[in-house]
């Protein structure tokens, strides 16, 4: 099975979804900037907003594509300590990395965002979403972060993920909903006809398109 591109990928988990249909209790999270574009079509099938989480990846000193840890938006952090010790990785750098990646946190949500107050998650039921999961590390650390915030309920929706990824995030949300889940997984772009870039222009023009009629949202104080 493959995905056209991530406006089909997003419309197949809206059709798992539908018992959310016009929910107001329920709320779309996704992680840019592909899972923008899921939660956008989650978002029109099921008539509830959505809105960004944004976790950075702490990448190793010289592999920065392997995680050690990951920043969240509010400045928390979570790191891997097993790879932290394997790597010799010394608290200088992880706290370099994270008052970078920290400040690029707030420039990518102010750029998508502009100065909109974040919404209330207290309560709500969350529906958390990206394009795919390789590792896993960023959603993890978007998880802990939502559930900071007192939700109802956590719901990850992605459209393909690893499975021994999934293993490991099953247990710290509510429910999971993956309609693929390969044992040969080596990339999510691998399970994409079209898994072309999305662009900082096309996120915000989603975004500001889908929020129209959502702006007087409780927020969160």
């Amino acid at each position: 099975m493959m995905y056209k591109d991530r406006e089909e990928a997003g419309d197949e988990l809206a059709r798992v979804l539908q018992d959310y249909k016009n929910d107001e209790s329920t709320l779309v999270l996704a992680i840019p900037r592909g899972g923008a574009v899921i939660a956008s079509r989650i978002s029109k099938a099921l008539g509830i907003p959505w809105d960004f989480v944004v976790p950075k990846k702490i990448g190793a000193p010289h592999n920065p594509e392997l995680a050690i840890g990951v920043v969240m938006q509010d400045g928390s952090v979570i790191v891997n300590e097993n790879a932290r010790f394997f790597l010799e990785v010394n608290e200088s750098y992880l706290q370099q990395e994270k008052q970078r990646l920290y400040k690029e946190i707030q420039r990518r949500m102010q750029l998508y965002r502009k100065d909109r107050p974040y919404p209330e998650l207290k309560d709500k039921r969350i529906i958390l979403t990206d394009d795919g999961i390789a590792t896993g590390f960023t959603v993890k650390g978007a998880i802990k972060f939502i559930r900071n915030k007192n939700p109802r309920e956590i719901i990850l929706a992605v459209p393909v993920a690893a499975p021994e990824s999934l293993e490991e995030l099953e247990p710290l949300v509510d429910r999971v909903v993956c309609p693929l889940r390969p044992r040969m997984f080596y990339a999510v772009g691998q399970f994409y006809e079209d898994f072309s870039q999305t662009t900082d222009e096309e996120v915000i023009r989603l975004f500001e398109k889908d929020s129209k009629g959502y702006d007087n949202l409780p927020s969160d104080k």
